[in-house]
């Protein structure tokens, strides 16, 4: 009996001596990340949201779709303060104050018809997309807005094997190992494409499977086998500290995963059975040093959902459709700071929301 119980004992003490499993993410939203915005500025639509390297958090939003009344305070036949459009591309740290703000039309480039992705690299060059229908190009600027590159250029979309211009390219990164551009590409074309990010001179591309891509009409069905090629829009491209480039099919509903050569590796369904289907809009990987997580915005639903990064199982949601705090308007894309906040942009919200990371890393 005493040997069975200082047995009991022995074990009870190397289950406690055994490291705590880390507590599964949970959030809460900070409704006054962010405002009021200075200026009497407001934002239209959200087109793509990053966190960059010193944790300041970078918008591409879209001054085009304010309606006139939300854009008043522009109206010189009437006298009130409040709206003006912000500029396009705005730099907040991470109190939410605006550090800087620049973008639109200029010399020497093509800005977007319909702002989308952003992306600060690890040279601290910025990069921007667009998705508009005549949208076939990538932009790079320094950090303060001064034009360095255009990658492609503006006109109707093409091909997915047109190696000159994008077909609305909806979001990017680079491989700092590499100085590679990745383009998920997009709301038009079928694939990643890859550039060199110094010269723009092209490397690479491929479609779903890593096969190469075509650009026939796909119609999702749940009850189907998977597509053999990206729906559209190829929405977002992430890349793992282990190589592994993660690209979000929305239109299928998954999360292809590939080596940086476009060899596939595996996939990753969400809440298939969603229709219309929209469950991958944005891929995070959570800051700890496995990445152990993946986040991803799912439109339809009005959640951001957070998987297994090993093995893509769906442990929880977060948010709901609607317009308060916490809520979602057209949930559009995400961003991750390095303690594993989650900031939320919307295009109908026409707003970012921060969530604050309650669980620890």
């Amino acid at each position: 009996m005493i040997a069975r119980t200082l047995g009991t004992i022995a074990l009870l003490a190397a289950a406690l001596a055994q490291p705590a499993l880390a507590e599964q993410p949970k959030f809460q939203v900070d409704p006054m990340w962010g405002v009021p915005l200075p200026n009497n500025w407001i934002f239209g639509q959200t087109g793509g949201i990053f966190v960059d390297a010193q944790d300041h958090v970078w918008l591409n939003q879209r001054p085009g779709t304010l309606t006139d009344r939300e854009k008043r305070g522009t109206n010189k036949s009437i006298n009130v303060k409040c709206c003006v459009p912000a500029p396009s591309v705005i730099e907040f740290d991470q109190n939410g104050k605006v550090v800087q703000a620049w973008g639109g039309p200029g010399q020497g480039y093509d800005w977007q018809k319909n702002e989308h992705g952003i992306f600060v690299d690890h040279n601290n060059f910025v990069w921007v997309g667009g998705n508009h229908p005549e949208d076939g190009q990538v932009l790079k600027f320094t950090r303060d807005g001064k034009f360095v590159m255009q990658i492609g250029k503006p006109g109707p979309v093409t091909n997915s094997n047109d190696t000159t211009r994008l077909g609305r390219p909806a979001d990017m990164i680079v491989d700092p190992a590499t100085n590679e551009l990745y383009v998920a590409d997009g709301y038009g074309n079928h694939r990643v494409i890859v550039f060199d990010a110094a010269t723009g001179a092209y490397k690479r591309h491929w479609g779903a499977y890593g096969k190469r891509p075509t650009d026939d009409k796909i119609t999702y069905d749940p009850k189907a086998a998977m597509p053999q090629q990206f729906n559209n829009p190829v929405h977002c491209i992430r890349m793992s500290k282990d190589g592994l480039v993660y690209v979000c099919d929305r239109g299928n509903n998954r999360i292809q995963v590939f080596r940086k050569d476009g060899t596939y590796v595996t996939e990753i369904a969400v809440l298939k059975d969603t229709i219309p289907a929209a469950t991958t809009g944005s891929v995070m990987l959570w800051p700890d040093e496995k990445q152990s997580y993946i986040l991803t915005s799912d439109d339809p639903n009005g959640e951001f959902h957070l998987l297994n990064r090993a093995d893509g199982k769906y442990l929880a949601s977060f948010g709901r459709v609607g317009h308060n705090a916490g809520e979602f308007d057209n949930l559009h894309n995400l961003a991750i700071d390095s303690k594993g906040n989650v900031y939320a942009a919307e295009v109908g919200g026409k707003r970012v929301q921060k969530f604050r990371n309650l669980g620890g890393l």
